[in-house]
């Protein structure tokens, strides 16, 4: 997906008129404004359709102590429409405790607590937070852009494939009782271009 040239970027966020979705904006999860509680109850009714399926990912049922432990882990960013949280994920460069081989390289930023509200998925919300988060990953010169989501769910590896993302390893996380599909896409260096503008990143984001 490519940002539109009328984005702008200012200190990770990025604002865009969207036909048919309004204003949106992509910026960083801000604690002093924003719900821990509230985001983690976005995750459960985003997750619950995987849930239901008998996939439980961490993010279907975790308490907001645990959402907010694990987005400190890297850097949160929301989705809001209309004045409104609709969407989330968060970023990690290269995590050498994860039992992930893939997103212990160096080169590799992950994502992690990807969810969009059930009422806001398919109006090309979840497209706009992953070219977010290649565009994050390009700023910091990684080069490659992985996640991983339930073997069994078809449909979401297929989204996955559709942003470009290809299947390079299967994994059994702990506390799971599934096979995890990990898919990664490599992250062009000039992911930037044709943005019209650059984005500024500041890792060091206070909790």
């Amino acid at each position: 997906m490519t940002i539109p040239r009328s984005s702008l970027y200012r200190n990770d966020t990025l604002t865009s008129v969207r036909p048919g979705l309004g204003r949106l904006v992509l910026r960083r999860f801000d604690p002093r404004h924003d719900s821990w509680e509230a985001l983690t109850r976005l995750l459960h009714r985003a997750f619950a359709p995987l849930a239901a399926l008998g996939l439980h990912c961490a993010c279907a049922d975790q308490d907001a102590a645990s959402t907010r432990e694990r987005a400190l882990a890297g850097d949160c960013f929301v989705a809001v429409c209309n004045g409104r949280i609709v969407g989330t994920l968060t970023m990690e460069q290269s995590d050498t405790r994860s039992a992930c081989e893939v997103y212990r390289r160096e080169a590799v930023a992950s994502v992690h607590q990807f969810g969009i509200e059930p009422g806001w998925q398919k109006r090309g919300i979840g497209r706009a937070l992953l070219a977010f988060a290649a565009q994050w990953a390009a700023t910091r010169g990684l080069t490659y852009l992985a996640l991983d989501t339930p073997f069994p769910a078809a449909h979401l590896i297929a989204f996955y494939r559709a942003q470009g993302f290809a299947l390079v390893d299967v994994v059994r996380f702990g506390g799971r009782e599934y096979d995890s599909a990990v898919l990664s896409k490599a992250v062009a260096r000039d992911a930037m271009a044709g943005s019209g503008s650059r984005m500024h990143c500041t890792s060091a984001f206070a909790a």
